[in-house]
């Protein structure tokens, strides 16, 4: 498998085995992707690394454990071939040209401008099925920011849908963009889509829980502490260089925080099953 260009080397995906069953033995949730045409786009688990992040000074944005958790919050599905798209900045299809530089995903329509208004749409090639109450969240690459062009997000109900749907991304400028072969297109994150039907948000003063403004005054007056020690250039605080909480999941006063805390994201590459013509998927 060849390593994608945009991301930086991340560790090896775990092995399809360990996600086949919990350890009470109850059968894991499924996403199935059933391929439209073959051979269909890669999908493969999203990567926690950014070549972006990489160049920060000292690899300093991986110090925030949210940003990298959510890099690999999904699958990627990758794009097979170069696309090339140009916008003259007009709303009619024609006014976006599209070239794709494989002449089997070119016949096949992969990228193509559908919808006009300078958008870029992909046909990603897979229908999608869900748990019932669970659906996709396709969108753009977490934290990739791609100049020129912007991902425009979607929710599908995969846990019914008998069709596919599509990728898009809008130019935000006239010009020319280009997809590299092996470059995200799409990240697809499954999500429970009425998890927020009965969820109501409440504006709550934090002197409502004398426990969590305690938790919250530590932890206030140990960063304030710890900045002004870095602003004194303190040899202490310069050495430590920033505080691991959250990445150890603890609280400032160094309490566990969750048992159930993420530190590290690496999903199931997906398993390919074989085709039974008689009796369906083996």
């Amino acid at each position: 498998m060849k390593a994608c260009p945009y991301h930086a080397p991340g560790q090896a995906p775990a092995r399809p085995e360990e996600f086949e069953r919990r350890p009470d033995g109850a059968a894991l949730h499924r996403l199935t992707c059933y391929q439209v045409y073959t051979p269909g786009p890669r999908i493969v688990p999203g990567r926690a690394a950014r070549a972006w992040m990489d160049a920060t000074p000292e690899r300093f944005a991986y110090r925030c454990l949210p940003l990298g958790i959510a890099n690999a919050m999904g699958w990627e599905i990758l794009s097979p071939c170069r696309i090339e798209a140009e916008w003259n900045g007009g709303i009619e299809l024609d006014d976006l040209t599209v070239a794709i530089d494989d002449p089997v995903w070119g016949a096949r329509h992969f990228a193509q401008s559908h919808f006009g208004s300078g958008i870029l749409t992909f046909h990603v090639g897979y229908l999608f099925r869900t748990d019932p109450g669970v659906g996709i969240w396709a969108r753009g690459i977490p934290n990739l920011p791609k100049d020129g062009i912007a991902p425009l997000e979607g929710i599908v109900e995969t846990d019914w849908l008998p069709f596919t749907f599509t990728m898009n991304w809008m130019m935000t400028r006239p010009g020319r963009i280009a997809f590299a072969a092996d470059e995200p297109i799409c990240f697809i994150t499954p999500i429970a889509y009425h998890a927020l039907d009965a969820m109501v948000p409440e504006i709550t003063p934090l002197a409502a829980d004398p426990a969590l403004r305690a938790d919250f005054s530590v932890w206030s007056d140990a960063r304030a502490k710890f900045n002004a020690g870095l602003q004194a250039d303190e040899p202490a605080t310069v050495k430590q260089g920033w505080q691991k909480w959250y990445m150890r999941g603890e609280t400032a006063a160094q309490e566990p925080g969750n048992p159930a805390h993420v530190s590290k994201l690496v999903l199931a590459e997906p398993v390919v099953r074989a085709v039974d013509e008689k009796n369906g998927a083996g």
